[in-house]
């Protein structure tokens, strides 16, 4: 789900992949345990939350890093041809490649799902999670569990849905392959072997992710050291000045509790 509040940046760094790809990433170097941002679906690493997280490392002098999956923003490839796997390998990619040591991954919506898909890739490499309105299994549950018969009846003849986005933006693109191809990364149906700190931020007014999920996400996870933080009327954005103030005040007890 985008955030679309766009801030200039310099050029960014190029990361290619074994295929061809390329990943479009910025990085701060800086102590650790560093920070890692995971954007959204259609979203892209200039957004208003990964702005400021840059900021909130660059102030504690945090390494920090984030990226644009594959097809997204700035980074090479066909946004239709993206799925959940791939973009998981995009974030582990990322983490080996671009980042040293312990690091926290920061997810918003789907990065959320990706943040929790590369610790389980990766435990040794991270030190904590902290999910804005996180949304494991959305392909499932809040896509195709949720479309109208003749959504799914595109979705089958024609391999693609253009679902109007509530912000008046570009629709967002769904495949029948992003749909399919989740199902073989669906996390929420077991227990989640995780056992880092996590950290749930939801805003009880999001009309994208119902705020549920997070509850549901902290119960299925094997760690003890979870904390839920609603904001009743917090969007799926959580991206105000107070939101971030919230994130900011999250950050810094958790790096605190990691000795960082």
């Amino acid at each position: 789900m985008p955030d679309r509040e766009i801030a200039k940046t310099t050029p960014a760094s190029r990361l290619h992949r074994r295929d061809g790809a390329t990943i479009a990433y910025h990085r701060t170097a800086g102590k650790g345990p560093g920070l890692v941002f995971l954007g959204g679906f259609m979203s892209d690493m200039t957004g208003t939350k990964a702005s400021f997280l840059e900021e909130h490392a660059k102030r504690r002098g945090r390494a920090f890093l984030r990226f644009d999956y594959f097809g997204h923003g700035e980074s090479s490839g066909d946004f239709e041809s993206g799925t959940i796997g791939r973009w998981a390998e995009d974030a582990v990619a990322a983490l080996d490649a671009l980042t040293e040591g312990p690091q926290v991954l920061v997810g918003s919506s789907m990065g959320g799902w990706l943040m929790l898909l590369a610790a389980l890739a990766r435990p040794q490499r991270v030190a904590g999670l902290v999910g804005i309105a996180a949304a494991p299994d959305f392909t499932e549950d809040l896509m195709w569990a949720t479309f109208a018969p003749e959504i799914r009846e595109t979705l089958e003849r024609d391999g693609v849905y253009r679902q109007p986005s509530a912000y008046g933006e570009q629709p967002y693109t769904i495949t029948r392959r992003l749909i399919e191809e989740g199902r073989r990364h669906l996390l929420l149906r077991r227990p989640i072997p995780l056992d880092c700190p996590v950290r749930l931020l939801h805003g009880m007014a999001d009309p994208n992710v119902p705020w549920q999920l997070s509850p549901r996400l902290a119960g299925a996870l094997r760690s003890d050291d979870v904390e839920l933080h609603l904001v009743k009327t917090g969007d799926h954005r959580l991206s105000t000045p107070a939101d971030l103030a919230l994130l900011d005040s999250v950050l810094d007890r958790l790096f605190a509790t990691l000795g960082g």
